[in-house]
């Protein structure tokens, strides 16, 4: 089983477009009402507008702060060059880079447009320099 999850936002290209940026993800539908982000070949998260009425289970717009106890957690083997990457987007960063020393690895918070909290974590025993 491979997680791919998927986050409702209500602009799919300009989220698109900063995980693109600030996770180095590729697109791989593209479209207003859907996407498919990739990582090479494998798809590894979904965008959908929150007006795509032919998706009951979404969830509610106005419902906030969208994803609430929920992190999209990405691992990265190049954390330096993802740590490059989010600098160079300008993205909000809440916490690190850090050592999680339970977890044996570097770490650093993001929030992305929509509110939504992404984590971005080196391998197993990467504890830096």
């Amino acid at each position: 089983m491979t997680p791919q999850p998927l986050i409702v936002v209500h602009d799919v290209p300009a989220t698109s477009r900063w995980y693109q940026a600030t996770l180095g993800l590729q697109s791989g539908h593209g479209g207003l009402e859907y996407e498919m982000l990739m990582d090479g070949e494998r798809m590894v998260m979904q965008l959908h507008h929150w007006d795509a009425h032919h998706h009951p289970h979404l969830g509610q717009p106005a419902q906030q702060p969208y994803g609430n106890g929920v992190l999209l957690w990405f691992k990265t083997d190049h954390f330096d060059e993802a740590l490059a990457r989010i600098g160079q987007s300008g993205a909000t960063v809440l916490e690190g880079p850090l050592v999680n020393q339970n977890a044996q690895h570097r770490e650093v918070w993001l929030q992305d447009p929509n509110g939504y909290k992404v984590v971005v974590a080196g391998a197993h025993g990467d504890l830096g320099g």
